[in-house]
């Protein structure tokens, strides 16, 4: 499917649009893509670059790029070989005047979404490092995409792209065999001649762009519209305007009309819904008029512009109407009202390329950055054994190249193990139901990472990996088979592989909570005491630095204590909360990192 061009796609007709948008009129800042993989975000993007020609700047960013390659920095090869410095824009430099394409834009750190914020705000990459002081244009459009399920971008990126477009994530039959169609079917140049009539519409469109008018009444449409959906912020209001005259500038009209209206909200105000509105209360009944007893010749009368009837332009509650169909069954489903949510601050720390510079390592440039004052001193030693080139003072070599570590925050993940076996199965999942939704939503803010599984029958099974992503939690307990033995020792010990694996990636804090009544009966091997593998494994999990918690689902009156008993094998938080809300298991689960 990447092979297709632009006009090849089938069923992303509203993306389309808004990329065309966009190549019209590039103070809409960008356009982010939203939907499951394989439904065609990077095919429409590089479709777009064929339509716009290899004259049109266009940079792909990835998620994992540094912020030396964003930015640019000392060019460390050039700089040996010449013996003077040489510098090196970056990717964000390399984009000026055309477009910079970021998949998986829910993906990026905060320190190059900074970055991003402070480029797209000022137009310019301004360099301040290691003495070296340069400014390079940027001006760019910015296109995004991503899995919903993988979770939200940052909340102050999205505010400054105008344009939102989430796809259908499914597709009928009819387009399936669209799909093939082209993918298989398709000859060399069929969509040739689509693709130059695009190139012609956008061109067309940008000289029509200044000449588009849009009507006051339109305005006050749009207003009422992002009123009505609870759009924070005036960035959406101007960006629906622009979006409304794109559109017509488009169909080569000089005049906004109500479809236009409609496009821009459905593209800028709708996306960015923080409340679904209310219904507009009905009319009051009108009584019929009273006739009069004479008439009056209508050709000889003159009109009263006062008593005419204020018909001209659209009604504010038309767009609402129009886009009330697309909106969500629930407030906790609009995109934007769940990225407001949340709470500053982190946990633990993680060394990477970001944070407070703690030392200076030899290592590879390519890799990290270098240590301008760090470098010179590893080299000052071996200068008298040096032959110095004519107008070279200092001579460096690979060897002598110190890079930077940083020490930066880092979130917890916290592990939750259900015990899905016994009549009280459904209760504990609808406890760890509620507690996973708790942590997931401050867990972008946080950094943190919530896992789940289930242990039932002969072992423990994972139903989540660490995420952040509520749609992920959703699928993962919707749905969850009950009944059997309880293989305790199985879900121990893997949540151990769990936190071993989070702490390979940086994530140096696990909390496992462990929703139970403490009685394992399936060992982890035949035959085996599962009293003393849990023992063993309490031994194991204290060692590892993990920090459980186990939480005990059973009536105290017929408890026995084995709940407890496991917490003291674990070394862990023993909590007696058999009735208790997911909300307060969440609570207590923060407060465990503490």
């Amino acid at each position: 499917m990447s092979s297709l061009p632009f006009a090849a796609l089938v069923g992303l007709e509203l993306a389309q649009q808004a990329l065309l948008m966009l190549a019209v009129d590039p103070r809409l800042g960008g356009v982010v893509l939203a939907a499951p993989a394989g439904t065609g975000k990077s095919s429409l993007v590089r479709g777009l670059r064929a339509v716009l020609g290899e004259e049109t700047p266009f940079v792909e960013v990835p998620a994992s790029v540094d912020v030396e390659n964003l930015l640019g920095g000392l060019d460390i090869e050039a700089t040996l070989r010449t013996g003077s410095l040489v510098m090196k824009p970056g990717v964000l430099a390399k984009a000026h005047g055309g477009l910079a394409y970021v998949d998986g834009i829910n993906l990026l750190t905060d320190s190059r979404i900074n970055v991003l914020l402070s480029v797209l705000d000022e137009g310019e990459v301004r360099l301040e490092r290691e003495g070296v002081s340069l400014r390079y244009p940027a001006r760019f459009s910015l296109i995004g995409s991503y899995d919903p399920a993988e979770g939200q971008p940052r909340r102050h990126l999205i505010d400054r792209l105008g344009l939102i477009v989430p796809l259908p994530g499914q597709a009928d039959t009819e387009q399936r065999e669209a799909v093939l169609r082209n993918n298989l079917l398709g000859r060399p140049g069929q969509w040739s001649e689509d693709s130059a009539l695009l190139r012609g519409i956008i061109l067309t469109a940008r000289d029509q762009l200044p000449d588009v008018r849009i009507g006051e009444a339109y305005i006050e449409q749009l207003a009422a519209a992002a009123v009505a959906y609870g759009v924070e912020g005036h960035r959406a209001d101007l960006f629906a305007v622009r979006a409304a005259c794109a559109a017509a500038a488009i169909d080569l009209r000089e005049e906004v009309n109500g479809e236009d209206c409609e496009i821009a909200a459905r593209l800028v105000i709708l996306p960015r819904a923080t409340r679904i509105p209310q219904p507009p209360p009905p009319p009051p009944a009108e009584e019929p008029p009273t006739p009069e007893p004479e008439q009056v010749d209508s050709e000889d009368a003159e009109e009263d512009p006062a008593e005419l009837p204020e018909t001209i332009g659209p009604q504010p509650e038309q767009i609402l109407e129009a886009l009330a169909s697309d909106l969500p069954d629930a407030i906790a489903d609009l995109s934007f009202e769940a990225m407001r949510r949340g709470q500053t601050g982190s946990r633990g720390a993680t060394t990477g390329k970001r944070g407070r510079h703690i030392r200076s390592i030899p290592g590879d440039p390519n890799r990290g950055r270098i240590d301008i004052a760090g470098t010179l001193r590893a080299a000052a030693p071996w200068q008298p054994l040096r032959e110095a080139k004519p107008g070279r003072r200092y001579v460096l070599g690979t060897s002598d190249i110190r890079i930077k570590q940083y020490r930066s925050k880092a979130g917890v993940l916290f592990c939750f193990a259900v015990d899905a076996s016994g009549s009280m199965a459904l209760h504990r999942m609808r406890q760890a139901k509620g507690a996973v939704h708790a942590l997931l939503e401050r867990a972008y803010v946080n950094r943190d990472r919530v896992a789940l599984m289930a242990f039932r029958g002969e072992q423990a099974e994972l139903l989540m990996p660490p995420s952040q992503s509520v749609e992920l939690a959703r699928r993962a307990l919707d749905f969850l088979p009950t009944g059997g033995g309880t293989p305790l020792a199985s879900a121990l010990l893997l949540g151990y592989e769990i936190a071993q694996q989070a702490r390979r990636r940086g994530i140096l804090q696990t909390v496992l909570v462990v929703l139970t009544d403490g009685r394992g009966n399936v060992p982890l091997r035949p035959g085996s005491d599962p009293q003393e593998e849990l023992r063993t494994l309490g031994q194991t999990v204290r060692e590892a630095g993990i920090r459980p918690m186990i939480v005990d689902t059973k009536r105290s009156y017929l408890s026995k204590g084995e709940a407890r008993q496991l917490a003291d094998w674990l070394g862990g938080v023993y909590a007696y909360l058999p009735a208790a809300t997911g909300e307060a298991i969440a609570a207590a689960a923060v407060q465990a990192t503490e």
